[in-house]
């Protein structure tokens, strides 16, 4: 048995985040790309480190290539320990069967071989596809105070959107009497951001009890049967910044929101940083008639045009003409001359045409899939090619290499969108 941790947190980074459409396709979602520089698993990772938590298990699955690599050892995050430190955990094949993660307490259930090499005495279970800053030491202080069982981190949500998440109900000393997932008509305002602390006895034994349930999930089964079986279950309340990046909107929008002039969430405070893998990338260079204004620029871009309450990653090349607004460009990107962005997620290593007008027009609804596109953005796929001269309409979207004849009239309008043969939606 390895040497006994205190805490040891469990970081659930499997999910696709199909609501994010085709930014997706290649990717998993807590390895998209968020501000310019960062990526969206590096919320999580650096609130452990700066929360003194140092043995992190992440747990993989869709599309984890990327991920994997974007941890490694866990360097930026001081997590490269000889005891503990980060551990990538995908599925594996066991003797006689080999199974994916069906939930996410499905997934924890199959590593509690990593948590007993640990034998915590409490354990941390985290999401890796939202943005926020929570001091988790706060938490498990909360937790042992009030000697809980579980403790489910909650905040104030309006209560016309509390149907969507997982909701407690409280008494006067914030223990929870009941817990409703995603209710029609919710009695509570107080979500569930998806963060529970456990004591290592209560998880375990939960776990073990329901096991064979169909795509074990915490909210639909593990709390459920805590609060059944009488566990101390609390609710911590939290009232900073949470983002889930779960929707196309929702992405772009904190995105633009960290480029306000006072930002709501900000990334540049001295006692919380936020850490990250950075390559080494020269410094930016900005023309002399390039023109920038309140926008995120990462190192290593060529500037040569305009660019205006946007976020562009690593490596991008704006070429003379072009003009970019209110638009998040992801790395290598490369804005072609007399180019025109506007409202735009363009993916990584993605080229864009000369004289190509992108978020054009008025708003209509998707013809691939209105739950997904439903905001009027265009939103282009990561190595996908957009030809000369083209116009492309909002709540677009483009995946693959196109050519001129795939945009009937030049023109791809709203709504409309453009999968080349063999790209996944």
């Amino acid at each position: 048995m390895l040497r006994k941790k205190t805490c040891v947190a469990m970081l659930l980074a499997g999910g696709q985040g199909s609501r994010l459409g085709i930014l997706t396709k290649e990717v998993a979602k807590p390895a998209v790309p968020y501000g310019g520089k960062y990526r969206i698993i590096d919320f999580p990772l650096s609130n452990c480190t700066n929360s003194g938590i140092d043995t992190v298990g992440v747990l993989t699955q869709y599309r984890p290539l990327r991920l994997n690599a974007h941890i490694g050892i866990g360097i930026p995050w001081d997590l490269d320990r000889n005891v503990g430190g980060v551990t990538v955990l995908p599925p594996y094949e066991r003797s006689g069967s080999s199974q994916w993660y069906t939930g996410t307490a499905n997934a924890i259930y199959q590593n509690l071989e990593y948590m007993e090499m640990y034998n915590p005495e409490y354990v941390l279970i985290l999401s890796g596809d939202h943005i926020y800053k929570m001091d988790y030491e706060i938490m498990l202080d909360y937790h042992k105070a009030n000697n809980a069982d579980v403790t489910i981190a909650a905040m104030p949500v309006p209560i016309e959107e509390a149907s969507r998440f997982g909701v407690v109900i409280t008494d006067d000393n914030n223990r929870i009497t009941d817990f409703e997932e995603k209710p029609a008509h919710p009695r509570s305002n107080l979500a569930s951001m998806g963060i529970y602390i456990f004591t290592w006895k209560v998880l375990k034994e939960a776990l073990i009890a329901m096991k064979d349930q169909k795509g074990c999930d915490f909210g639909k089964h593990i709390i459920p049967y805590c609060h059944e079986k009488k566990q101390r279950l609390f609710a911590y309340e939290f009232n900073g910044y949470w983002k889930d990046v779960g929707t196309l909107g929702s992405y772009w929008e904190a995105n633009m929101e960290l480029i306000d002039i006072v930002p709501v969430f900000n990334l540049y405070e001295e006692l919380w940083k936020i850490y990250t893998t950075s390559d080494c990338q020269p410094p930016q260079y900005v023309a002399s008639n390039a023109v920038i204004e309140r926008s995120i620029i990462g190192t290593g871009c060529d500037l040569y045009g305009n660019v205006k309450n946007s976020v562009l990653g690593c490596d991008v090349t704006v070429e003379e003409g072009a003009v970019i607004e209110d638009s998040i460009i992801m790395r290598g990107a490369v804005i072609k001359k007399g180019a025109h962005i506007h409202k735009s997620i363009v993916a990584e290593r993605t080229v864009i045409g000369e004289n190509v007008e992108l978020g054009i027009g008025e708003f209509a609804p998707s013809q691939l899939d209105p739950k997904v596109y439903a905001f009027d953005l265009v939103t282009v796929a990561e190595n996908s090619v957009i030809p000369d001269n083209v116009k492309v309409g909002k709540n677009t979207a483009i995946s693959g290499i196109t050519v001129a004849s795939d945009y009937e009239g030049g023109m791809l309008p709203s709504g409309g969108y453009i999968i080349k043969a063999g790209e996944e939606r």
